[in-house]
């Protein structure tokens, strides 16, 4: 939601006053008769609607052509709608120009010349992910539509005549699709509800998203934060091949009063992915993803002027950030854990145990989840992993677990990059075919062996329910290397979107303590 102007709007406005222009010169006979019966709320709010319509269609951008956006659609919808308006007007003008010429139906859209224009800016407002626009298209819908409504039924008198089967049938039609339209409705209306709440003065703060080059590819990174002077905090989100940054804000929020946080698409994934002509993630590695980690550090210590970054890792970034922190001290000020992994094998096994026990105690029978636990230990592949913990999740359900999906859907900062990598993971084959070789890492990863101590502060927060990277587990991993960790009840592997304000208090005041 931002202002500009918008060439799209002019059409539609055009095309809106062009015929009404010419209209003024070729009423219908009568027709003032009946506008003098106008119901005065309905004329109020017409012109009110009239008002909004045509100035708010003109000042933001995002009504303009975006041929990449999936909701283009929304935009050649509502023009094949302006389309069949000036069609009826053309039809009206060769007519006698007659109350029943005005007001007979055109192409299916009863009073054609009110229902029309409605609906298309309605649409305009949806392609444009804009509820001002849409809220305006209402407002002059029921005025404009309700006057011509009255007149026609006025004029034609056709108060008291049943409906034709055609009619209900129609309607009966029409019924999901007006569903389906008022669902994606209350969607953008939350979304821009979102945008308004993530607002940053960009005069005092930053709040951008841009590609920069990093090793030979643009790669998508997001930064935000209220005083461009604040610490940095690079986060690195999970998977492999899982970014987040569309809903980060759902955490966020909560730390850039005191801090610029940035979100980076990795390389391979995300919107990164679809930037680049590396269709094949041939060039992606655990090595590379450090090396690139280490350039975006660089690039973000020269421009904010900070000699070491504060890292903080979800999950599989939780592996990458603290590889990182480990063999870059001198750049790192900070490493935040969440949802720390530390070995897949030791992970399985809290896994299953908790499980097991809270299926015995619940008099399950536990055969599957045991033969798929050792079917696990047998071949150790990320497949029979995946297995056993689809029969454990039953038993690790968190009460304050939060819909990450609807998270993203209602993002201030979702794009059709975004749901076109997500179309790239929708089955287990999918995934490995992109991120397979990251998972085979982790499959060998065991930071007991390999990161015994640190250099820097570090910092572990894992939710009370989290059995991808266990919980218990980590805690393990922590009291062995000396680390700070905290465990917020009930939430489970989004630990810092399930509980977001708790979880930046935990990291502002560990942060706290290495000022």
């Amino acid at each position: 939601m931002h202002f500009g102007f918008s060439y799209i709007g002019l059409i539609f406005l055009l095309m809106l006053f062009i015929p009404n222009i010419h209209w003024a010169k070729n009423k219908p006979e009568k027709y003032d008769e009946f506008s003098g019966n106008e119901n005065k709320i309905l004329a109020l709010l017409e012109r009110i609607g009239e008002a909004l319509v045509s100035t708010l269609i003109l000042i933001f951008k995002e009504c303009n052509v975006r041929l990449h956006s999936v909701w283009i659609v929304w935009l050649v919808i509502a023009f094949i709608l302006m389309i069949l308006y000036e069609l009826y007007w053309i039809r009206y003008f060769k007519s006698e120009k007659t109350m029943a010429d005005q007001y007979s139906s055109y192409a299916g859209f009863p009073v054609a010349g009110a229902t029309l224009p409605v609906i298309a800016v309605i649409m305009l407002g949806i392609y444009a992910y804009n509820i001002f626009i849409i809220a305006a298209a209402i407002i002059l819908g029921i005025g404009h539509i309700g006057i011509h409504l009255a007149h026609r039924n006025e004029a034609l008198d056709l108060e008291g005549r049943t409906k034709s089967r055609g009619s209900i049938i129609k309607k009966i039609l029409l019924a999901p699709v007006i569903l389906i339209v008022s669902v994606i409705i209350v969607f953008i209306a939350v979304r821009n509800y979102n945008f308004f709440r993530c607002h940053i003065d960009t005069d005092k703060g930053i709040d951008e998203e841009l590609y920069i080059d990093i090793n030979g590819q643009d790669q998508f990174i997001s930064i935000r934060g209220r005083d461009k002077n604040a610490p940095v905090i690079v986060y690195l989100h999970g998977g492999p091949g899982s970014p987040d940054s569309m809903m980060a804000y759902t955490f966020t929020n909560e730390l850039i009063d005191e801090y610029t946080v940035v979100c980076w698409d990795q390389r391979g994934c995300g919107r990164t992915y679809v930037k680049n002509s590396d269709k094949n993630n041939e060039t992606v590695s655990f090595e590379q993803a450090e090396d690139d980690l280490d350039k975006l550090v660089d690039y973000l210590s020269d421009r904010f002027g900070q000699d070491k970054i504060i890292i903080m890792g979800h999950s599989y970034g939780s592996v990458l950030g603290s590889r990182y922190a480990y063999d870059h001290p001198e750049k790192t000020k900070a490493f935040i854990g969440i949802g720390q992994f530390v070995n897949f094998m030791s992970s399985a096994e809290c896994e299953y145990k908790d499980a097991l026990e809270k299926a015995i105690a619940a008099g399950d029978d536990t055969t599957a989840l045991t033969e798929a636990y050792n079917k696990f230990l047998q071949e150790k592949s990320v497949q029979a992993g995946s297995e056993m913990s689809d029969l454990a999740a039953p038993y690790h359900k968190a009460s304050r677990q939060k819909n990450t999906i609807l998270a993203g859907l209602v993002s201030p900062s979702l794009c059709t990059d975004d749901f076109l990598w997500f179309t790239k993971q929708l089955s287990f084959e999918s995934f490995m075919k992109y991120s397979g070789m990251l998972m085979d890492y982790l499959m060998k990863v065991d930071l007991r062996e390999e990161q015994k101590s640190y250099e820097v502060p570090v910092f572990f927060i894992s939710g009370g329910c989290d059995w991808n990277c266990a919980w218990n587990d980590m805690e393990d991993y922590a009291k062995m290397i000396g680390a700070k960790y905290d465990i917020i009840d009930n939430c489970g592997h989004y630990v810092h979107s399930d509980a977001p304000k708790e979880f930046a208090d935990i990291v502002k005041e560990d942060l706290s303590s290495i000022r």
